[in-house]
């Protein structure tokens, strides 16, 4: 497991030279639904029940 304070790795590819990877588990905590605030408005991120990502404003 990872400790808590290493929740995002460093990823060096030559496309994205300095991308960080979030694993979806630490932002949903066992929930199916987050909001992020995003340059003044409120976002929702879902995970459908077939297991995918859907982001609507």
């Amino acid at each position: 497991m990872i400790p808590s304070e290493t929740k995002t790795m460093p990823v060096a590819t030559p496309a994205f030279p300095s991308q960080h990877i979030i694993e979806s588990r630490d932002l949903f905590r066992g929930g199916t639904e987050v909001l992020i605030a995003h340059d003044g408005a409120i976002y929702r991120m879902k995970i459908t029940r077939q297991g995918k990502l859907i982001l609507n404003k």
